[in-house]
């Protein structure tokens, strides 16, 4: 699953069972009168509240929430699954025919089971006679359900028989309704699922655990004019002999797999089909309407899959694969097996009217999912503690598969803007935790798809490869799929693997990455003997508050590689840190030769250089002949090190001016994500227009350069530049930038001149950021009016910029309208916030007045995380850390916790900096502008 994490970069055959017939249905009562039945009894009966203590925000680590997985005596060799969901009253019936084995004779059955209701169940041993099941506890906390029969089950093979009902509800997650509108304006809706990680047991009673895998026969029972997909290819589609409006779509049988992978949908749908060169069917379904939009996406997914292939040595197990776009989609994607889901944005490209941003993440999250087609789908994780290793895995190799098929996007560069330091950043809160983390209760899964599990995972996987080869890391990853196909594995069978394959000490190296949070700060100075360098390297534990002094320092083992200006691009020497310190002798490096560590910004680890190492490193900024990746890691390293206090800020601010010449996109994307946080920081101060103007002083040369129109032989890049460095000038108030941004809105909204894609956002950024009444007006009607969720995204993303008080009101009210999906209303929100100081104070009331609409939407899944995230991260008052704590004890939101406790922790931080910081920044800003004298 790819989640929106807010980029730092702007924008896994056994038995098989006839599947169930679906005309031997009982005749339906109707649903939806049987659901208000059901839930009108108290069911003292049959149902058993088993309440924990809802999670309170308690300090450094959340309370664990007691947690028992399920019992072994019973599990599922395939599930016959059957079907039909009501598209207007918006519930389903369900027969499940589960083929099982009892292990060890039981009077009961003990299955997830979450808002469904089940009407009968019954097991049928192999060749015996049919036993009812005489109640059905359910455990609501636990979403279990206990299923008790009057005589025991015998050891051996039966069929297990339920029928039940349930919702399809509009929380985007289980089997969900999914709102759409046809070309003639009606609004209609779609079935849709979300299962990962534990929401299969919404949509049928299961055994919803990653390593109890099973085969799976599906049939749906959906209107004639409606497209039904599930993980198989169809293998009979016939008229239900019960209504003439529907049909019987069924599936092929699945290899044996994970619920969290099963899918289905049913909705209007066009598509585009093409096949790959090893055979696989590839579709991509579009809104109807659409099909062309969904070319580039095809053409990324028949390139991916040979890649991968080929990288894995492991061919692709299905007969198809199929993307669709899912109008209301709370992730960016899931990998299902056979039917991946994605957001329409992160699928769906218009040749005219998508953004060069827009097609690099369509590639990216293409790749991402098809990488977890092997990593994740065919070889599955044992527990969600090993969830790591699976997207950490997806994130990383998203990126190599990327690079295969669009060079030109240098996108290994961009790895370290967007995941790389990202999860530094992370990582060095007091509040981060490892990669690996015990996971027990369901709600604890959400908190862990977050930047650690992805970006640092991502991050030392990258490492990883590069410290043993591309070779056998290839040798490796062949041995470990083709060990555990169709099975489950943790991270050291992984790392056994590898070990074998290379020879190095792979679990030894990797368990201090993945077992212990944060990462070290390399120490390192340097002293000249002759002809040779004497590097002196130490490590301790980097801390956002400033380095760890405890005596119980943690240790890592630090790949570490070493260049030097003699080819910045060659290591020189590589060596296995794996003590507090060390001494090491280059030979050869004369007196003039600058010495830099980590070539490549690949090792998981922040620098600290000595000044005169620091001070030789500079020019290399200046004249470029430092790798693009190298200047970008060596501005973020004493960002960070400025933020923690080791440095003052104002030295960051000397060596950001010596990035004048700079070319690269990536780099600059980088310093003005930086320079955004610093702008943040001191709108808490009186001289907030010092810091714009010096914004506006370092970007514009590069502005002037780039200009507004793209030249002749310009590429993706130049593109991806020119957006950022005039979104960067007309937000802060460069009046020749604004200028012009005006008369092109005037020009693209009347329609004289239509704004090519690339430039939408800075422009509409900088009429709003500088705008009034009429232009935010002018914006919602464009907002109407966009036919492209793009565009309606890119709009909603920026319209927080607006500066007056009652229309920042306007577009937070607007966040919760009909108008903005419900996904999508975190980013209004979000966009709010990180405007301005007024901004961040109206969104943080907004939603403590809106709270529990908002909790609702969302029911505590990952989307409540990055709202509070995003609405709180920016302050910088130590009283704002208390009451942004009071407010989630007495409003608890489980699976936000540690991100409550993180904004807490940077909230403090950022207080701290500021105190720390603001009198010599100011002093710094006035005596640029003072003449000389």
């Amino acid at each position: 699953m790819l989640l929106f994490l807010g980029r730092r970069v702007p924008l896994s055959f056994a038995h098989r069972l006839t599947a169930v017939c679906p005309s031997s249905l009982p005749r339906p009562v109707l649903v939806s009168s049987v659901l208000l039945r059901l839930r009108a009894l108290t069911r003292v009966t049959h149902r058993t509240v088993f309440v924990s203590a809802a999670g309170q925000n308690r300090g450094t680590m959340p309370e664990r929430r007691p947690f028992v997985r399920l019992p072994t005596d019973v599990y599922p060799v395939n599930y016959g699954l059957c079907l039909k969901p009501d598209l207007i009253d918006f519930t389903f019936e369900g027969k499940l025919e589960a083929l099982v084995e009892v292990t060890q004779a039981t009077h009961q059955i003990v299955m997830n089971c979450a808002d469904i209701d089940i009407i009968t169940a019954s097991f049928v041993p192999q060749g015996g006679e049919e036993i009812n099941a005489t109640g059905f506890n359910y455990q609501n906390e636990d979403e279990k359900v206990t299923l008790s029969f009057p005589s025991a089950l015998q050891k051996g093979s039966g069929t297990l028989k339920i029928d039940f009902v349930g919702e399809l509800n509009d929380k985007m997650k289980g089997f969900y309704r999914s709102k759409y509108t046809t070309s003639a304006g009606e609004i209609r809706y779609a079935a849709v699922t979300q299962f990962e990680a534990t929401d299969a047991r919404r949509a049928f009673p299961c055994w919803d655990e990653p390593a109890i895998k099973a085969t799976f026969d599906i049939a749906l029972i959906v209107p004639k004019d409606r497209v039904a997909l599930s993980n198989m290819n169809v293998i009979d589609r016939k008229p239900y002999p019960d209504d003439e409006n529907l049909v019987e779509v069924k599936f092929a049988t699945t290899p044996i797999m994970s619920t969290y992978l099963v899918a289905f949908v049913i909705g209007e749908y066009d598509y585009v089909e093409s096949q790959s060169s090893d055979g696989i069917t590839v579709r991509v379904y579009t809104p109807v309407g659409k099909a062309e939009q969904g070319k580039f996406a095809l053409e990324v997914a028949t390139k991916t899959l040979p890649f991968y292939k080929d990288y894995f040595s492991v061919p692709y197990p299905l007969p198809k694969i199929d993307l669709i776009a899912i109008a209301d989609f709370a992730a960016g994607a899931m990998e299902n097996w056979g039917l991946v889901t994605y957001r329409e944005t992160a699928l769906l490209i218009d040749p005219k009217n998508s953004c060069s941003s827009s097609r690099q993440w369509v590639a990216l999250v293409v790749g991402h999912e098809l990488a977890h087609q092997w990593f994740g789908n065919l070889v599955t994780m044992e527990w969600w503690t090993h969830l790591w290793l699976n997207e950490g895995f997806a994130s990383w190799i998203e990126y190599l598969c990327v690079d295969h098929c669009f060079p030109e996007y240098d996108i290994w560069t961009q790895f370290v803007s967007a995941d790389y330091t990202r999860a530094l950043e992370l990582d060095a809160l007091d509040s981060s935790h490892p990669i690996e983390v015990n996971v027990g209760h369901p709600s604890e899964v959400d908190e862990i798809f977050d930047a650690i599990s992805y970006s640092k995972g991502a991050s030392v996987i990258r490492m990883l490869h590069n410290y043993i080869g591309d070779e056998d890391f290839r040798k490796g990853m062949n041995a470990y799929l083709l060990k555990f196909q169709h099975k489950n594995a943790s991270t050291e069978d992984l790392w056994d693997c590898l070990e074998q394959a290379s020879g190095k000490p792979i679990a030894a190296v990797m368990g201090s990455w993945t077992k212990q949070m944060g990462f070290p700060i390399i120490v390192v100075d340097q002293e000249q003997q002759g002809d040779e360098r004497i590097l002196k390297i130490s490590q301790k534990k980097f801390c956002a508050s400033g380095p760890h002094n405890g005596e119980d320092c943690p240790n890592w083992m630090v790949p570490i590689s070493i260049c030097t200006s003699e080819d910045s691009k060659c290591t020189k020497l590589k060596v296995l840190l794996d003590r507090p310190e060390t001494t090491i002798t280059l030979s050869g490096v004369s007196p003039d030769q600058w010495v830099k560590i980590n070539p490549g910004t690949v090792g998981f680890y922040r620098i600290q250089y000595s000044s005169s190492m620091l001070e030789s490193l500079l020019p290399g900024v200046r004249d470029l002949s430092l790798q693009p990746v190298d200047r970008l890691g060596l501005q973020n390293d004493l960002f960070s090190l400025s933020r923690a206090g080791m440095i003052s800020t104002v030295e960051v601010l000397k060596l950001m001016e010596a990035f004048v010449n700079e070319p690269n996109y990536t780099v600059w994307s980088d310093l003005s994500c930086n320079l955004g946080v610093l702008s943040s920081l001191l709108s808490h101060t009186d001289f907030h227009e010092e810091i714009q103007e010096f914004i506006r002083d370092l970007f514009t040369p590069i502005g002037l350069e780039l200009g507004w129109d793209s030249k002749p032989g310009e590429g993706h890049l130049d593109a991806l530049l020119r957006g950022l460095v005039l979104g960067k000038l007309g937000k802060a108030g460069h009046k020749p930038t604004l200028e012009e941004a005006r008369r092109r809105f005037r020009d693209h909204v009347d329609g004289k001149q239509v704004l090519p894609a690339d430039l939408r956002s800075p422009v509409y950024l900088t009429v709003l950021k500088h705008g009034d009444s009429a232009t935010l007006d002018t914006m919602m009607k464009l907002h109407k009016q966009a036919d492209m969720q793009e565009e309606k995204n890119r709009i909603e993303r920026v319209l927080g910029a607006i500066s007056a008080p009652d229309l920042i009101q306007k577009v937070l009210n607007f966040a919760l309208s009909e108008e903005v999906r419900p996904q999508d209303t975190v980013s209004v929100i979000g966009g709010v916030a990180g405007s301005s100081k007024q901004g961040r104070k109206a969104a943080w009331k907004f939603v403590k007045d809106n709270w529990e609409e908002l909790y609702n939407r969302y029911q505590g899944g990952f989307l409540i995380s990055r709202l509070i995230k995003l609405s709180v991260d920016g302050f910088a008052i130590d009283k704002m850390a208390a009451e942004v704590k009071s407010f989630f004890e007495s409003h608890p939101a489980p699976a936000a916790e540690r991100t409550v406790q993180q904004c807490c922790e940077n909230i403090l931080l950022n207080a701290a900096w500021l105190k720390r910081d603001s009198d010599d920044i100011q002093q710094y800003l006035l005596q640029r502008k003072a003449p000389p004298v």
